[in-house]
């Protein structure tokens, strides 16, 4: 993984690090808001309800006929409330009322009539002239069973004669914690969604003010196409291929925007690296041609050496600019129905007058085609396979020394390139694509630019593909293998 992917991730991963930490924040504080609204109706409602029994409380005996009249006719009322997600159809409060005491004259629930709540802090504090409040399970194991109670004071001629207490099972107050739960987790997934995709717009817009629509129009462009009768048509999954390979395209620009500075760095110091040698070798040459009395033949060497390194740098530096122009392309505009056989069989044969000794097979199913550039797949193709040549030495017997093999694998077409060379060593793997990383080539040790399959890759990922180089089995050698999306309308 390059430095700016994980430049790109680094930042993607902070922000939802961040995001997740505020979601979690808000959802941890969702219950206390809620019980704190419900405790602040239940100290209303035990007010109210403790003004009512005063009324009826004679020389400090409490009414508790009256107040079970209350609440039997309160508990059987039946109701139809709409309270958003809610249908409410009765009524779920509890009450119970306690003597000065702290013995239960009255329990809405008819379970507790004679016990002391004088230990509860709730009929404590308030008996004391305090605020009372307690949250108590029904069951102790089970937490949702949990109601939470709420005190007020019964008085007469000022002195506190007993306590009254509401409760509510904070089951009740579920629903509505699960409904704020699951919004809050919607709003903020889309929020940081959203955030998320504005910034990678805002991205492309800074970057390219004017590029980003006029390269999607040209992507969906590349849709239509037309059949053998010359007909017009539109292809969705074209379309498809199109905006995806402009997302990519898109997405890669964002990278390199973020970590740019890096990316020309590197660039720039293997490009130094790569030319220092020949720079050094032509300035010695140059050096030793200047000193007087050298006889012909040397001169001979060191002008041949000369040219020969300033065809190297010539070579780099073409590579370099035909490289650059191509990792620039965000997508293919003219694309064409390329046969594969053919250019296949195309490629052996130049390759075949340029190597006579090796024997070179082509293995090729008919009617394989691609949709790209001929050019620029002719130029893949072709540095797969003068990659093989350069690491091939002639073999004895019948058997061929480089196999071309094409074949469909499910929707894309597959090119191998098989030669019967050394193979790749292991401090190779995974460094052949790498810009001017080169292997010293058998019998000569020179090494090429190193740019080759750097190029091949560039040109598999614009035709949305891929190419993989790699030691293949028994007998040994390298296997190059290039994938392309078959053509279909």
């Amino acid at each position: 993984m390059s430095r700016r992917t994980r430049i790109f991730l680094a930042l993607i991963a902070v922000y939802a690090i961040g995001m997740a930490a505020l979601l979690y924040q808000l959802l941890a504080e969702l219950d206390p808001r809620y019980r704190e609204s419900a405790e602040e109706g239940l100290v209303e409602t035990a007010q109210l309800l403790a003004t009512v029994i005063e009324q009826d409380v004679e020389q400090g005996a409490l009414p508790t006929d009256r107040i079970a009249g209350i609440f039997r006719d309160l508990l059987a009322r039946r109701f139809s409330a709409q309270v958003y997600g809610l249908h409410k159809t009765r009524v779920e409060l509890r009450a119970y009322v306690t003597n000065r005491h702290g013995t239960v004259v009255y329990d809405s629930t008819g379970r507790d009539l004679g016990k002391n709540y004088a230990g509860w802090r709730d009929v404590r504090n308030t008996l004391r002239g305090e605020y009372g409040a307690r949250t108590t399970r029904d069951v102790p194991q089970d937490p949702n069973s949990s109601v939470m109670y709420v005190g007020a004071p019964i008085r007469w001629e000022g002195e506190i004669v007993g306590a009254v207490g509401v409760g509510k099972p904070v089951q009740s107050l579920g629903q509505f914690v699960a409904a704020a739960r699951g919004n809050v987790i919607s709003v903020g997934v889309v929020s940081g969604l959203s955030v998320l995709l504005l910034a990678i717009v805002l991205s492309f817009l800074l970057m390219r003010p004017l590029g980003i629509t006029s390269d999607l129009l040209a992507a969906l462009r590349t849709a239509w196409w037309h059949d053998e009768a010359g007909r017009r048509r539109f292809s969705p999954r074209r379309a498809w291929r199109a905006v995806r390979a402009q997302t990519r395209a898109a997405a890669q620009e964002v990278r390199d925007a973020i970590a740019g500075r890096n990316y020309v760095h590197d660039y720039v110091q293997q490009l130094t690296h790569e030319l220092k040698s020949p720079i050094s070798a032509i300035r010695g040459a140059a050096e030793l041609l200047q000193e007087p009395g050298m006889p012909p033949d040397q001169q001979r060497r060191f002008t041949a050496s000369i040219e020969r390194e300033t065809h190297r740098l010539q070579e780099v530096v073409d590579r370099m600019m035909e490289l650059s122009a191509l990792e620039s392309r965000r997508l293919l505009k003219d694309q064409q129905r390329v046969e594969l056989a053919p250019l296949l069989h195309e490629l052996a044969a130049a390759a075949r007058a340029q190597a006579p000794a090796l024997r070179i097979d082509v293995h090729a199913v008919a009617g394989v085609a691609v949709e790209g550039d001929p050019f620029l797949l002719r130029r893949a193709v072709g540095n797969l396979l003068d990659n093989a040549v350069q690491f091939s030495t002639p073999r004895s017997g019948q058997a061929p020394d480089i196999v071309l093999t094409l074949r469909r694998e499910g929707r894309m077409a597959r090119i191998e390139v098989r030669d019967h060379g050394p193979g790749l060593p292991p401090f190779a793997e995974g460094k052949v694509f790498d810009k001017f990383f080169s292997l010293a080539r058998p019998g000569s040790g020179k090494r090429s630019t190193g740019l080759g399959l750097a190029f091949v890759r560039e040109i598999a990922a614009l035709h949305q593909g891929n190419v993989t180089l790699g030691n293949a089995d028994e007998p040994p050698g390298a296997l190059a293998v290039l994938r392309l999306p078959l053509l279909r309308a």
